[in-house]
């Protein structure tokens, strides 16, 4: 499996004549494994982590069901036990369905001669964009310890997510932090559980997210026209990040309009409340269920706080440090509504996505909390 993957990236370069794409994905393969390296599992220990993994699931289900309230519509079965390079591969996979329609709007496809566009997206640019996702890749690869995997872009029907536990990563948090094995492992697969509830129990979340998606790369499309026009586009970017010097936010959203700022602040705050409503419920169930709960949950905030300069620079350079600090924002609004007004009311979170947070209202749940117990018909955000 792993070999046929590796033979599949290595067929981006482009044909002699053809423009060269984007994204080189052997490139980014190639880096992101080089990071990787070390982390391996055997087939025999592979096979018996899988079996290990899917009984942990069938644990959770019926944990999450109960607490929720909520009823997945089919059988959590595509349950995996991987290494880091296994992760590589399948979020290598997605990446490229998600950038298929940044592929589409490659401005090199319509240049006929030598102009400063070329210079920008030629094979300079294509190597240092494919050079940044795979240092991404490398680095999230060492730090992920399981997920959810729903295609997002992808063609109907949809079978259902899977679930990814990338063990080299487990083992490593276990030792550092001495937590226990079995206890820590069930605190997590609650974790990825109810993100399983969150889209499979609502498939409007799913159509929700990808409608957001699309709109964001229409966005991107009409930047690739600013881009065109050559120093004058770029000219426009400069205009827009000196209009918003002194403002609070991220690097990213310094270059963005008002349009897709607006629309970007959506995206993060529905990701949000997605991982937040996840940490609640793992929280909420383990501490009743598990005996090393306390410790596990005091030890791994802890880890989560601490981490080198390198690590700092890191998630200041690629945006993950204002999403890391929004998931915890995520977390709080959830316990702050379940607190103020219980669990029943914040399911109202998966009514539709009028019932969504804004980024406003995570960082003040009344607000949230007096919209919903006004609201008498659904309203678009």
């Amino acid at each position: 499996m792993r070999e046929q993957q590796a033979r599949q990236a290595t067929r981006e370069v482009a044909s002699p004549g053809e423009p060269p794409p984007l994204i080189n994905w052997s490139q980014v393969r190639s880096i992101a494994v080089s990071l990787n390296r070390e982390s391996s599992l055997e087939g025999a220990d592979r096979d018996g982590l899988h079996a290990y993994y899917r009984e942990l699931v069938e644990r959770a289900v019926p944990l999450v069901a109960a607490y929720t309230g909520d009823e997945l519509p089919g059988t959590l079965d595509r349950v995996y036990a991987f290494d880091r390079i296994d992760w590589i591969d399948a979020n290598i996979d997605g990446f490229k369905d998600m950038f298929k329609p940044l592929e589409a709007l490659n401005p090199l496809g319509e240049q006929r001669g030598p102009r400063t566009i070329s210079l920008l997206w030629g094979g300079l640019n294509q190597t240092v964009l494919s050079a940044e996702i795979g240092f991404l890749l490398g680095y999230l690869a060492r730090r992920v310890l399981g997920q959810y995997d729903l295609a997002l872009l992808g063609r109907e029907p949809l079978t259902g997510g899977k679930l990814y536990f990338v063990q080299p990563n487990i083992t490593s948090v276990e030792r550092a932090l001495r937590l226990p094995g079995e206890d820590f492992r069930l605190w997590l697969t609650l974790h990825e559980v109810t993100h399983a509830f969150e889209f499979e129990s609502h498939p409007w979340l799913r159509q929700h997210l990808n409608g957001m998606i699309e709109r964001y790369f229409e966005f991107l499309s009409q930047d690739i026209e600013h881009l065109k026009r050559g120093m004058d586009g770029l000219r426009a970017f400069w205009d827009r990040a000196r209009s918003r010097e002194g403002t609070n936010g991220s690097w990213i959203e310094l270059v963005m309009t008002p349009e897709q700022r607006a629309l970007f602040n959506q995206m993060q705050a529905t990701m949000s409340v997605v991982e937040g409503y996840s940490n609640h419920v793992m929280n909420a169930v383990g501490k009743d269920l598990i005996p090393s709960y306390e410790v596990i949950a005091r030890r791994f905030e802890r880890r989560q706080r601490q981490r080198t300069p390198a690590e700092h620079l890191f998630a200041r350079l690629t945006g993950l440090d204002i999403k890391m600090e929004q998931y915890r924002q995520g977390e709080a609004f959830v316990n702050h509504v379940v607190r103020e007004r219980g669990h029943d009311f914040a399911r109202r979170l998966w009514e539709g996505p009028w019932m969504l947070p804004t980024m406003d209202e995570i960082r003040n749940p009344d607000r949230w909390i007096e919209r919903v117990s006004t609201a008498q018909h659904p309203a678009p955000l």
